[in-house]
């Protein structure tokens, strides 16, 4: 029996959603930035444990502003969340955390998240700018995971998805 979740990416324009979900799915990556209007849907089955699959139904969901309105509709049936942030960008790791805010506002039960710090690839180039220590504890009392990933090199990409796959089968089994 094939299991079959819904399952969303979130966070601020220009993190890198749109391009975690094209490594993982297609395992592509693309310089060009689309802006993603409202939500895109992407489907992938994903082999969590040896011989058991689960398709996941991925829900990118527009970081602007403007798209706030849909959140509702769109979190709606969601098994579990990729939070995403910019390791580059300060106030990405910010504005993520209101986005967890919302979405914990909106959707009654407590789906599994995995808080994702995106663009791994550049903190050799640029340096760090974000704390992980602080990224870690705020994961951590917040109960989410975290993984910092890069869509580029597809670094933890996989990883995040099977991890995330992995809790949303753990609680759905303890029902």
């Amino acid at each position: 029996m094939e299991l079959s979740f819904k399952v969303i990416i979130v966070g601020p324009g220009a993190v890198g959603k749109t391009s975690l979900l094209n490594r993982f799915v297609h395992n592509e990556f693309n310089l060009k930035y689309k802006l993603t209007i409202g939500v895109d849907f992407l489907t992938k089955n994903l082999e969590y444990k040896p011989s058991k699959f689960a398709k996941l139904q991925i829900w990118d969901i527009g970081g602007q502003e403007r798209f706030k309105f849909l959140h509702r509709s769109f979190y709606d049936g969601a098994f579990g969340a990729l939070l995403v942030f910019d390791l580059s960008r300060q106030h990405t790791f910010s504005r993520m955390k209101i986005w967890l805010s919302e979405m914990r506002s909106i959707v009654l039960n407590d789906i599994p998240k995995v808080i994702i710090g995106n663009k791994s690839d550049l903190i050799p180039e640029i340096g760090q700018i974000i704390d992980r220590n602080e990224v870690e504890k705020y994961a951590k009392n917040e109960g989410c995971l975290y993984i910092e990933t890069s869509a580029k090199t597809g670094d933890n990409v996989e990883k995040a998805f099977l991890e995330l796959t992995n809790h949303i089968v753990k609680k759905e089994e303890k029902k």
